[in-house]
């Protein structure tokens, strides 16, 4: 198999963690004789540093031209100070979004029984759990038009969906849904919320052509009550764009840290993976970020992407046999870890190396 595969490694810790994500790409390919090429881009805060321009054309024609993209972590400290600045990072990935038609953000939450006592929720509440998310990426509130007065006493955001957006994301999650265990819980807030309300209507349109799945309706604050009192009720979750930014973070929790949570935005073409976690500059060229979010991305994108779940899952079990022999990084550590035991980003990402076999 040949395929071209941009690295986008953004702001903050991205560079270091997509370092990782790349070399275990390339050994995948290298035994399983698999011709990866690689590419390099900028986006975000490095973009704009550079160029005054958070998503470059250049980057842009890269992106649709590659097979998938990896991407690392995008923001500033800079800008989370400055709420007024017109030009953001945040705004070059919303834009790659709706520009390469990425609708769909997929969030696995995979937890590794090594990882039970990383969480700050209880071991006996968490073994088993085993969730995938499904959030809609380019609709609602964060594309909504948005307004303020001119004397700054008045702002608005306005969520808005249409009934093909829903109508999309709403059969991948079914398909989905179909592979595993054929249930899915739709989460909105359509006792409050109008486009909740449209949410609802078009998932139970879909439901009735998917008969073999048990759907489920709920709402947005109590899902995120059982998500924490019991994740194990939950297979596969659909929900809008900004409902899912919130319920996935939570969700990191389950997994003992964000560190650990890889995603895929895809749509109709190229791929999109990145880890869930920020660009975390306060540990950014410290050799203390977690890279396993970033390298099981790249398992999502060998699976999803190319369709090779043989190199996929070798990959996932390099990450779980590294967890076994007892390594950890500092975010998934605790107190009865061996200091000996907690490495570094870079020496994380050998020891998965050495058991891909």
């Amino acid at each position: 198999m040949k395929k071209n595969i941009l690295i986008i490694p953004g702001d903050g810790i991205g560079q270091e963690v997509t370092t990782w994500g790349k070399k275990v790409l390339e050994k995948i390919g290298e035994n399983y004789v698999h011709e990866f090429s690689f590419d390099e881009a900028i986006m975000g805060h490095t973009a704009i540093e550079a160029t005054g321009n958070p998503l470059p054309d250049e980057t842009l024609e890269k992106a649709k031209a590659s097979d998938a993209i990896l991407f690392g972590a995008i923001g500033h400290i800079k800008y989370d100070n400055d709420p007024s600045a017109k030009v953001r990072p945040e705004q070059g990935l919303l834009k790659i979004r709706k520009e390469l038609g990425l609708y769909a953000n997929l969030r696995p939450i995979l937890l590794f029984d090594e990882l039970l006592d990383a969480s700050s929720l209880k071991p006996e509440i968490l073994k088993g759990t085993d969730i995938l998310f499904f959030r809609e990426l380019t609709g609602d509130v964060y594309f909504g038009e948005k307004n303020r007065n001119e004397d700054n006493t008045f702002a608005s955001d306005l969520m808005n969906y249409h009934r093909y957006e829903v109508e999309r994301i709403a059969r991948k999650a079914f398909d989905a849904a179909r592979t595993r265990n054929k249930r899915l819980c739709s989460v909105d807030k359509a006792n409050v919320l109008e486009t909740s309300r449209l949410w609802r209507e078009v998932v139970q349109e879909i439901a009735k052509e998917y008969p073999d799945v048990e759907t489920e309706h709920m709402f947005i604050d109590n899902a995120a009550m059982q998500l924490v009192k019991n994740p194990r009720k939950f297979d596969v979750v659909l929900t809008a764009n900004l409902f899912g930014d919130i319920l996935t973070d939570e969700a990191s929790q389950i997994a003992g840290s964000m560190g650990m949570l890889a995603s895929a935005s895809v749509g109709d073409g190229t791929g999109f993976f990145e880890p869930i976690h920020g660009s975390a500059h306060d540990i950014a060229g410290q050799n203390k970020a977690n890279p396993l979010a970033s390298i099981l991305s790249a398992a999502l994108m060998l699976d999803i992407s190319f369709g090779l779940q043989e190199e996929a899952k070798t990959v996932t079990n390099a990450v779980a046999e590294t967890l076994k022999a007892g390594w950890r990084t500092g975010d998934i550590a605790n107190s009865s870890t061996e200091a000996s035991k907690i490495l570094g980003t870079q020496e994380m990402g050998e020891k998965v190396l050495e058991f891909i076999k």
